[in-house]
């Protein structure tokens, strides 16, 4: 949790110091556009993958088979893309990592990595 609040505060600082270097350096109007144009170009990308995840999900599951890493995709689809629909040059950065596949693959390693601990730990909680 400390490493979540720290994340929330870091990043949106990183972003906002970024924006207003690349304002003075490019001027406003470029900047303006070039955060306009990442995030435009990130639903797409972000609609085309998850398009592509959700068939692969649906075929895995037509052969009778558990679609575990494309769920895996999924999850980082859909981080990736709210990533890039948040104005920032450190957030579109992490956004397109996650959104293309060979970078990808790091997070879901990432992803495996903390819920595997979080169960190891024994924080899972049954809802009735």
């Amino acid at each position: 949790m400390r490493y979540l609040f720290l994340l929330i505060i870091l990043i949106p600082a990183a972003d906002i110091g970024l924006l207003i270097l690349f304002g003075k350096s490019i001027g406003f109007w470029p900047t303006l556009l070039l955060i306009i144009s990442t995030g435009v170009l990130g639903a797409y990308l972000a609609k085309r993958e998850g398009l592509q995840t959700i068939r692969r999900v649906q075929e895995q599951l037509s052969r009778g088979q558990l679609p575990g890493d494309a769920l895996l995709d999924g999850i980082c689809i859909l981080i990736g893309g709210t990533f890039l629909l948040t104005p920032g040059f450190v957030t579109d950065i992490i956004g397109f990592l996650m959104l293309f596949p060979p970078t990808r693959k790091l997070f879901k390693v990432l992803i495996m990595y903390l819920f595997k601990k979080r169960i190891n730990r024994g924080n899972r909680k049954i809802i009735k």
